[in-house]
């Protein structure tokens, strides 16, 4: 996630409740995630910093710009979405043909810890594994003579 646009503190204020993945193809999540599941939450290039629980999945497909327009006024407030300018963002799905909806509950800040994407491609936005420890790369002493 872009920094600037703020859906970290969104997410733990409990204002942004729903996580959207849009897409031309049916891509990671769809179909994936599901109710229980653990969502850890990063910004680009940074640790990772929050993490909530999955309650509930929606998942829409053969949208058309009617429809992508519907969906977001529906799901787009404070209470879900989150979006700051709905036509802009109207504007930005237009051609997207699936949407995943991911319902959040529990949201929680984590210790930061990084993580290793190798073997996702460096542009994967969403990483779908059985355990956060296939990826968590150790937490380094930043002063080993200080103890």
């Amino acid at each position: 996630m872009k920094k600037s646009w703020g859906l970290i503190p969104k997410i733990l204020n409990g204002r942004k409740k729903i996580e959207s993945r849009w897409g031309i193809n049916r891509c990671c999540p769809w179909g994936k995630v599901q109710s229980g599941d653990t969502v850890y939450f990063k910004n680009a290039g940074e640790p990772v910093t929050a993490v909530a629980t999955v309650s509930r999945i929606e998942q829409f497909e053969n949208l058309n710009p009617v429809s992508v327009r519907k969906l977001l006024q529906k799901y787009g407030g404070d209470d879900g979405i989150s979006v700051t300018n709905l036509e802009s963002t109207i504007a930005w799905a237009r051609k997207k043909r699936y949407c995943t909806l991911i319902y959040l509950q529990n949201p929680r800040l984590v210790d930061p810890f990084n993580i290793d994407k190798r073997g996702f491609g460096s542009a994967a936005a969403w990483l779908t594994i059985p355990s956060i420890d296939q990826i968590r790369l150790p937490v380094l002493n930043r002063y080993p003579n200080n103890r």
